[in-house]
């Protein structure tokens, strides 16, 4: 079975295009094991993980081999047998390299984290390890949302942008340092954007995190590195390879963050100020990238509000290619941005209304009326785009079967359009209703809010699917309500988190582990934080919290007065 592990690593090798000129596995004296904890096909998928790949290829200096999660019979074999987690390229184990850099993006993936240290036979607690072991460094969007839960497992964690923050950690790694891991640990925390757990120690008191107790000589605050879009080249693909999510795309990046400031959305705080590349910039990578593909990805949390988006969709048109971006902003649909799709073949197109109901919309900010909603929709099935796509959010605070009973009758209302559309042009349309719970993130205005309890939220579920059942071409999909659960604890957890984590990673399931460690997971999930209260990532500089506490009590001051 191993030589089976091993043919299977050689075939998706085999199946990659590597764009990088340091890629497969060249490289000189410093040796790092690039990790996505999760599946190769969804490690590969992400931009973030494929740039910072491409930063470390380009030294002469550094050894950059990649690893991800096994597949699940993979990994039952190799926890069975003791085989150690190996590189993908060389074949190495993980502890023969000297850095172990994960990237993260999700928080749900901070649960393979011990669960990979031990695989690869590495203590799983920092203060565990010694000179001979790996230094853990990690990076990555779910790191600088809140790094808590897994602090007790990492040694580095870069707070914010690789562009930023990668260079000087390379330097300094390159560079003899005294004092051995801990003083190389001091040098690097001098650093923009460097947290070392070790030396911010959480306090307690009566069970309640109070503040953290930070070590002599070290900053007290770690402050979020941010570069300027205009200086860096745009991200995209290196790795071409159909064994990913999107493996038919060249993926692009055009912008970074959201000028929207939705209350419950992460992407317009921890990304802020709002950046977008220089038009020029993004022509230059598309044209590049249709050497590979014949589809280019335009990836942003803000797509539609880059200022260049029907310019940059007909460009690529206009070269024989098509284009794919994600979820639009309703009031952002530029008509030569949806012509684009149009003649690109796109026959569903995602738009987010969010709050179902015109009180849910006001609360979150999302700044769209039903009209606006009715409007979009029109434009897009004139245009003989007949599916839809709709995202909504349930369990935000306050919501009652009221606000659910106004969404069921928007999406009526949509349908009767597309169904209108669809008589006419003896063609079916499908609405598809992409239902979340409410999840409280970090550095947003309603972080301070619980996540509604899941048997309320089964209940609403419930109501949508009995309201919607009747109704044809009308399709509910629901997100896993326990694994908005887990995604919300690991969003709100401090690190005593990280002894579940260690339990999980053992085998047993969330309700065990908890009972094993003595923690109560529904009060972190489910408590309404007061707002003076000490939080978990409040060591982090991200965002202040004074203009997020004005945006939350505006939230509740709207839907108290409508």
């Amino acid at each position: 079975m191993k030589r089976d592990k091993k043919s299977t690593q050689n075939n998706l090798l085999a199946e990659e295009t590597n764009l990088c000129p340091g890629g497969h596995g060249r490289g000189g004296q410093l040796s790092i094991r690039l990790v996505y904890p999760n599946r190769y096909s969804t490690g590969m998928g992400s931009l973030g993980f494929q740039t910072v790949y491409a930063m470390l290829t380009s030294s002469s200096d550094i050894l950059c081999e990649r690893a991800f999660l096994p597949e699940r019979n993979e990994l039952e074999q190799m926890q069975r047998t003791g085989q150690p987690l190996l590189s993908l390229e060389n074949k190495r184990p993980l502890a023969d390299f000297d850095i172990i850099a994960f990237s993260t993006s999700f928080e749900p993936d901070y649960l393979h984290i011990p669960q990979i240290l031990n695989l690869s036979r590495i203590p799983v607690r920092s203060k565990n390890r010694g000179e001979s072991d790996p230094l853990i460094i990690a990076g990555g969007a779910a790191f600088f949302i809140n790094p808590e839960p897994v602090a007790e497992f990492i040694d580095l964690i870069c707070i914010g942008e690789a562009e930023q923050i990668l260079p000087g950690v390379v330097e300094a790694l390159l560079s003899p340092q005294s004092g051995g891991r801990p003083g190389l640990l001091r040098v690097l925390s001098a650093q923009t954007g460097i947290y070392v757990p070790i030396f911010h120690q959480p306090v307690y008191i009566d069970g309640q995190l109070s503040g953290f107790e930070t070590a002599p000589g070290i900053p007290r605050e770690i402050i979020r590195a941010c570069p300027p879009l205009e200086q860096l080249k745009p991200s995209q693909t290196v790795i071409l390879t159909e064994n990913m999510e999107f493996g038919d795309m060249f993926l692009i990046e055009v912008s970074r963050g959201c000028p929207r400031g939705c209350r419950f959305c992460t992407s317009g705080f921890i990304y802020s100020p709002f950046r977008q590349h220089p038009y020029e910039s993004i022509v230059k990578a598309v044209d590049a990238g249709l050497a590979y593909r014949n589809k280019i990805g335009l990836v942003g949390a803000a797509v539609s509000d880059y200022r260049d988006i029907g310019k940059l969709c007909r460009y690529i048109v206009d070269k024989g290619a098509k284009v794919s971006v994600s979820s639009l902003r309703i009031d952002r649909l530029d008509p030569e941005m949806v012509d684009a799709l149009v003649a690109c073949g796109h026959k569903t197109i995602s738009i987010a209304p969010e709050g179902g109901s015109q009180r849910m919309r006001d609360l979150i900010r999302k700044n769209l009326t039903e009209q606006q909603i009715l409007d979009a929709c029109e434009m897009l099935i004139s245009r003989d785009i007949l599916n839809l796509k709709l995202y909504f959010i349930i369990g935000l605070p306050t919501e009652t079967e009221e606000d659910l009973e106004e969404m069921i009758r928007l999406v009526k209302a949509i349908r009767e359009r597309v169904m209108e559309m669809a008589r006419i042009n003896k063609r079916l349309g499908e609405i598809t209703l992409s239902v979340n719970p409410f999840i409280p993130k970090p550095f947003t205005p309603l972080q301070w809010c619980g996540m509604e309890p899941l048997a309320s939220l089964e209940k609403k579920v419930k109501f949508l699917e009995n309201s919607l059942r009747s109704i044809a071409n009308v399709n509910l999909k629901v997100e896993s309500l326990k694994g908005s659960y887990l995604q919300a604890l690991l969003s709100r957890g401090d690190r005593r988190c990280s002894d579940l984590l260690e339990e999980m990673a053992q085998g047993n399931n969330l309700k065990k582990a908890a009972r094993n460690c003595g923690v109560d997971t529904d009060a972190l999930v489910y408590r309404t934080i007061p707002l003076d209260a000490v939080l978990p990532w409040d060591i982090l500089t991200t965002m202040e919290k004074g203009p997020l506490r004005i945006e939350y009590e505006r939230a509740f001051e709207l839907v108290t007065s409508s």
